[in-house]
């Protein structure tokens, strides 16, 4: 008999924006991988009534859940839901654990994780810390819970100047935090499990074309969900050969192995790292079941380390919850 899969996703609301649909088109390709390796799938999208959704599994269990959701009510905060749930009612799932999706869906708080393991972070604070921020030093201000660089334009990143403070004050900290801005190049790094332990995929790095000395080199909203803008046309994904098989390659490779083993990482995972001027290298972002899509970083970098897909993803179903 065929093992059964639930691939549970996050329904996209009418009229949402790229960002959101984008879930689709994971679900298409992970429906198409499954199949693949000779298994039964089908799938069940969540949205207000995601309790109800996930506690009806239980009449007709499937042997695992495939979990790709991203949000529940388009809101960052509550991704963890899905997967509490999961384990509450004995189901099997992919991926990262509740715990580490939990710490991982607030920066904040995965900083400060990082931070406390070791792991080299910039500074951050919150908005109501306006002190101890340095006059002169650049900053940028992201959302605390917020993934697809949802809320980050051009605007978000400034340098520290007298007369900052009221549009520092403004904002709430349990919706923004403020963090240094590491100006340099931009790496991410795509890991799954494997059946020796984490397997490190060549880095991705994100090149900043045409950008003049005026326009932050950042992947906003912009560069990542609007074809037609600048931003989207401009920042490149490469895979330089600087990076493989070097001792900056190495250095990268093992902070990724560092913060997968600290933050109990499962399944898949990505890891967002900016270099300095001096080659230092700060973890900016941990993605817990980052975007899967064809054309995610993800999906590119297992091409071009040479994996094919069905065996990467036998593998993230070999590593269950």
């Amino acid at each position: 008999m065929k093992r059964r899969c639930c691939i549970l996703y996050n329904e996209p609301a009418p009229g949402a924006g790229p960002d959101e649909m984008d879930v689709l088109d994971q679900v298409g390709l992970v429906e198409e991988q499954l199949q693949k390796l000779g298994l039964e799938v089908y799938r069940i999208g969540i949205g207000t009534d995601f309790m109800d959704k996930i506690t009806s599994l239980l009449h007709n269990p499937p042997d695992f859940v495939f979990n790709l959701v991203e949000s529940i009510n388009n809101q960052g905060k509550l991704v963890y839901f899905a997967p509490a749930l999961l384990g509450q009612n004995g189901f099997r799932y992919t991926g990262c654990p509740v715990e580490a999706i939990f710490i991982t869906s607030n920066k904040k708080l995965a900083a400060k994780f990082m931070e406390l393991g070791g792991i080299p972070v910039p500074e951050s604070v919150r908005p109501d810390e306006i002190r101890r921020l340095h006059f002169g030093r650049k900053y940028i201000i992201k959302p605390l819970w917020e993934d697809g660089s949802a809320g980050i334009t051009a605007e978000s990143v400034f340098t520290y100047s007298p007369g900052d403070e009221p549009r520092i004050a403004g904002l709430r900290p349990d919706v923004w935090f403020i963090e240094e801005f590491i100006d340099g190049r931009e790496f991410n790094i795509s890991i799954f499990s494997g059946p020796d332990g984490p397997v490190v995929l060549p880095p991705a790095e994100i090149e900043f074309i045409n950008f003049g000395p005026g326009r932050p080199k950042i992947v906003d909203y912009k560069a990542k969900w609007e074809p037609d803008s600048f931003e989207y046309r401009n920042t490149v994904r490469v895979f330089p050969k600087d990076m493989c098989g070097t001792m900056a390659g190495e250095k990268l490779s093992a902070i990724c192995r560092d913060t997968w083993n600290l933050l109990g990482l499962r399944g898949y995972a990505r890891i967002d790292i900016r270099c300095n001027s001096a080659g230092d290298p700060f973890v900016l972002e941990v993605n817990a079941n980052p975007c899967i899509s064809p054309d995610s970083g993800f999906i590119a970098a297992c091409s071009e380390a040479g994996y094919e897909l069905t065996e990467v993803f036998g593998n993230i179903i070999n590593d269950l919850n």
